[in-house]
């Protein structure tokens, strides 16, 4: 796991994150990692895969029509692009 080292953190803010994680029961290293945890991993972010099964379930297709475009799927690997 990382550690990130936060240097120069005036004091007045320190002290406010350190009131702030006693309010919640945290050392002030787990209130960090805490408020980090929300500001980039929102409990409203949409999930790539959950977002892909929505798209299928409206498009409304069947196991069998799965089935059927992947017995006609073209198989032969993809040609890498050329930068020439």
């Amino acid at each position: 796991m990382a550690i990130p080292t936060i240097s120069n953190v005036p004091e007045d803010v320190h002290r406010a994150l350190r009131t702030q994680a006693e309010q919640h029961g945290r050392s002030t290293e787990a209130e960090v990692r805490e408020i980090l945890a929300v500001a980039f991993k929102p409990e409203n972010r949409v999930l790539v895969g959950d977002a892909l099964a929505a798209i299928g379930r409206k498009s409304g297709l069947t196991d069998e029509d799965f089935a059927i475009l992947e017995s006609v799927r073209d198989r032969t690997p993809a040609e890498p692009p050329r930068f020439e």
